[in-house]
């Protein structure tokens, strides 16, 4: 089962998102996406022995969290939207070109990555998660294209060879090797089709340090014209990347980004049962539990946990978009997609 996971605007959120300044964080992404599964699910229901009844607000009763088929969708036997996805409405309203609209999307690390040493066989299908995730946003913006699309590869870090012990706790879990030139360069060509079809203005990538980013260009068709960088309190901008940079034409940026955004385990907690899950991933059995079942001893949530999806959940990839007004330098959409696989 494919899970497709939206934050909508994140924009109109206030001051309920706080992102850290000056150190990776996912912060933002995942407290938008709990926000918006929140926001989309029904009120919890108070029961008695499984039954639902009137508490006249008598707090002391159990709550039964709602069934997570009343607000997600599912377009396709083997799709999920969470929450349900609505694109009848633009989420701009000016017109195309009075915004700056930038992608950036973060390949995740799966099972299915190729070695650092071999070309990627997954080119194909990287090709068709970036479709995607470009149609999504799209759609939700009701534009035609957009002015920026950044790539990041998994294990990727621009700093990982500096002499500074304490970025090491600001990557986040690591679960996979650095991704290898070779599996780059096919994914890169399958982007190259969506600048030639107009799609995409630019594109860019993440992370690439002087030699990585030399070794990419040399390999290129259509050059990156971004090239965006973490910078923390004890980095600067090596002087060989720059003249490279300057002397290629590639710009470089900064973000605060998590190069692994979205790990399995936030995945399995932003939608499992337990407490400020989404109730759509159902609880690991065990053996203990399966004996409750047998003789209904099941806890105040055990209708939801038994019709959740059961199966390891993957995360694939993530997409943040961003609409800025060009004329007053104003955000006036921004949010997140992201994609993961549950497998038996």
């Amino acid at each position: 089962m494919k899970l497709i996971l939206s934050t909508s605007n994140i924009m109109g959120a206030g001051a309920s998102i706080y992102r850290p300044n000056k150190s990776k964080s996912n912060t933002e992404i995942v407290s938008s996406l709990r926000s918006n599964f929140e926001a989309h699910s029904p009120p919890p229901t108070p029961t008695i022995n499984g039954n639902p009844i009137t508490t006249n607000g008598d707090s002391s009763k159990s709550q039964s969290k709602p069934s997570y088929k009343s607000w997600t969708r599912q377009p396709t036997p083997t799709t999920l939207e969470i929450p349900a996805l609505d694109f009848t409405v633009s989420a701009l309203q000016e017109e195309r070109e009075q915004y700056d609209i930038t992608l950036k999307l973060f390949y995740l690390p799966s099972s299915t990555t190729s070695s650092s040493s071999g070309a990627s066989p997954t080119a194909a299908r990287r090709g068709a998660q970036t479709r995607e995730a470009l149609d999504l946003v799209l759609r939700t913006l009701h534009m035609p294209s957009v002015d920026l699309l950044i790539v990041s590869f998994p294990g990727i870090y621009f700093d990982e060879e500096e002499d500074c012990p304490d970025k090491l706790s600001t990557r986040g879990p690591v679960e996979a090797e650095p991704e290898g030139l070779e599996s780059q360069i096919e994914t890169w060509k399958t982007l190259e089709k969506l600048y030639e079809e107009g799609l995409v203005k630019k594109l860019g990538v993440a992370e690439l340090g002087h030699e990585r980013l030399k070794a990419f260009l040399e390999r290129t068709g259509v050059k990156p014209s971004v090239d965006q960088i973490n910078l923390r309190d004890c980095c600067s901008v090596p002087k060989d990347l720059m003249a490279l940079a300057k002397s290629k034409g590639v710009e470089l940026l900064v973000h605060n980004d998590c190069s692994n955004i979205l790990p399995r385990g936030t995945v399995r907690e932003l939608l499992g049962c337990g407490e400020g899950g989404a109730g759509v991933l159902a609880q690991a059995t065990k053996t203990g539990d399966k004996r409750k079942s047998l003789h209904g001893e099941e806890g105040k949530n055990g209708s939801a946990q038994e019709e959740g999806l059961r199966g390891e959940v993957q995360p694939l990839w993530v997409v943040k978009y961003t609409a800025v007004v060009k004329n007053r330098g104003v955000v006036e959409n921004k949010g997140y997609f992201a994609v993961a696989e549950v497998t038996a």
